[in-house]
């Protein structure tokens, strides 16, 4: 299986991977990045279901895949705000990174999830949660939070809010392969859509959001209609055991937070092996000719 379905490799990988195993490419520095699995229940009981965004086909990374609402961390994310749930230092052990970043990572996560879905993991005590975020002053600040125009602090502090991280619940980290052009040390959450909110369809960098079960994006995936990147497919058919968004976020205690990235290399006929280790459905074997961006058996 691809990284992507369909059994293509993004269009720059097989020339840069060639460039990375014979050690001659310039490994780029991760970016602290964060993501989040937003869950509800399907009506009738038909379990878990996760909200998606389909990237713009113009995006420079992961054009065209499915992921959910997150991206890098934003040098303000350390700025202190107002805090419910473990305290940092639970945090910090929780994500294995030093307390500043932890925080950093977690509201990078509320912030995301905010500016690309319009659910916010905020409220204005550690009992409670906002409601509603539609209206147009919600809005407005949303949009300047895109722009970089409004720090998440500020607009915290000015609502008299509190970020919950209990409603996070840490599912994985991935590294991006130390071939790409752009790295992220991503971090996974499990978040429970808050009563009263709805997911929006703002994000400027989907052209399509919707809301599937794990098992039917995992199928669409399989059946090469839904372009998903490893992280993703392995952190769906991870919620496949779950019959509701409660039992998923109840079994994050055990999860290995483990960061998962990449390895290539080069076998004695010049052939790139690329792999995920623990992922071996992920495996590819990359021919030595320089036009030859697809799958091999293994």
């Amino acid at each position: 299986m691809s990284p992507m379905s369909g059994g293509a490799l993004p269009a720059g990988w097989p020339e840069r991977i060639r460039a990375y195993a014979r050690g001659e490419l310039d490994v780029v520095a991760p970016r602290p990045a964060a993501t989040v699995l937003l869950l509800r229940d399907t009506p009738g009981g038909g379990g878990p279901a996760v909200h998606m965004l389909r990237r713009h086909s113009g995006m420079a990374f992961a054009a065209g895949a499915y992921a959910y609402p997150g991206g890098g961390v934003d040098p303000r994310d350390r700025r202190p705000v107002g805090w419910a749930g473990p305290d940092l230092e639970v945090w910090a052990a929780a994500l294995g990174v030093p307390r500043a970043q932890a925080q950093a990572v977690v509201c990078a996560a509320v912030r995301e999830t905010f500016e690309e879905s319009g659910v916010l993991l905020a409220g204005p005590d550690s009992a409670t949660v906002v409601a509603d975020t539609t209206a147009d002053d919600w809005e407005a600040d949303r949009a300047a939070l895109v722009r970089h125009e409004l720090a998440f602090a500020d607009f915290l502090a000015r609502r008299a809010l509190v970020l919950r991280s209990d409603l996070l619940a840490p599912w994985a980290r991935w590294i991006t392969p130390e071939f790409e052009e752009r790295r992220y040390d991503t971090w996974f959450f499990l978040a429970l859509l808050p009563a009263g909110q709805r997911t929006r369809d703002v994000s400027g960098e989907a052209d399509r959001t919707v809301w599937l079960r794990p098992a039917d994006a995992v199928a669409g995936h399989d059946r090469g209609e839904l372009a998903m990147l490893p992280p993703t497919i392995t952190t769906l058919r991870a919620l496949l055991p779950y019959d509701s968004a409660a039992d998923a976020l109840a079994a994050v205690g055990g999860r290995d937070l483990t960061p998962v990235l990449a390895r290539a290399a080069l076998d004695g006929n010049g052939t790139v092996v690329l792999s995920w280790p623990g992922h071996d459905e992920f495996t590819q074997a990359i021919p030595a000719g320089p036009d030859s961006p697809r799958r091999e058996a293994r």
